[in-house]
């Protein structure tokens, strides 16, 4: 399966212009024969949703992000999403101009610049899907940006036969780098969750400036031994493309069954008393 990962840029608010970008870049990916293009998270509208003076939000349906993947290769994209309700921060899978699957970000960052919360809504669930482009049946599953940093979701999304964890992020350099430096925290976090989940990672990042941050970039894909296959330069705009073997994860949890024996029985003993006794619902 061949996938091209678009680090973008994009412009705050402005759709029309970064869904231009994104059916430059879908092109591009298509003429090297990628089967997946992957764009970072909230690709069609920045990041700061805070900072707009007008709701530019889409539903999932939108025709404009069916028509995406008519062009060859299948898309995965970010966008701020309205329901009849609620917004959500979501990242959307679309093939042959449907939409296949959807995630909206389950945990939303509301601390130091990023007040996520203020302006969507945490999604209610994570599902793994099958991968039609993918020929030996594999499932993927999309974790954004901060979803990858809980431990038990890329492990849920495993447990749900992902053998491909798709992040797609906003990660800006820190603002305070002795207390967290963000690259060096990914660059952890990437290859331990491959490597412990036994599964491959396909992180997007963004790039540019956008309301005092900076996006930094470094794309890559990490696979399902740790290590990085291929990666996008920092801070400047790129598509990479790289050929995964889903059926690499499997070679590799039958050689070292990591993550065979889920005891999902003792999880959710342990998780119900933990709610009992005064836990987060």
């Amino acid at each position: 399966m061949l996938i091209a990962l678009a680090q973008t840029d994009c412009v705050l608010g402005e759709v029309e212009e970064n869904l231009d970008i994104a059916r430059e870049q879908i092109e591009q990916a298509a003429a090297q024969g990628a089967d997946l293009v992957v764009f970072p998270e909230l690709s069609l509208h920045g990041y700061h949703l805070g900072a707009l003076h007008r709701d530019a939000s889409l539903e999932a349906s939108d025709p404009r992000l069916l028509e995406l993947s008519t062009r060859g290769p299948d898309v995965l994209v970010g966008f701020h999403e309205h329901t009849s309700l609620r917004a959500y921060n979501t990242a959307a899978h679309y093939a042959a101009g449907e939409l296949v699957h959807a995630h909206r970000k389950l945990y939303l960052p509301n601390y130091l610049a990023w007040e996520e919360r203020k302006h969507v809504s945490p999604g209610q669930s994570l599902r793994a899907y099958e991968l039609k482009r993918d020929r030996s049946g594999g499932r993927g599953a999309t974790l954004v940006c901060n979803d990858a940093w809980q431990p038990a979701l890329p492990w849920l999304a495993v447990q749900d036969g992902a053998e491909v964890l798709f992040v797609p992020t906003n990660s800006a350099a820190s603002l305070d780098p002795e207390a967290m430096d963000t690259g060096l925290y990914w660059d952890t976090l990437l290859s331990y969750t491959a490597k412990m989940c036994q599964c491959w990672v396909v992180f997007v990042n963004r790039v540019g400036n956008e309301h005092g941050a900076a996006f930094w970039g470094g794309s890559r894909v990490v696979d399902p031994r740790g290590a990085v296959v291929a990666q996008a330069p920092k801070w400047e705009p790129a598509l990479v493309a790289v050929e995964i073997d889903l059926a690499e994860a499997r070679r590799q949890r039958r050689a070292v069954p990591l993550v065979a024996e889920a005891r999902l029985g003792l999880i959710d003993r342990e998780v119900r008393r933990l709610i009992d006794e005064g836990g987060d619902h």
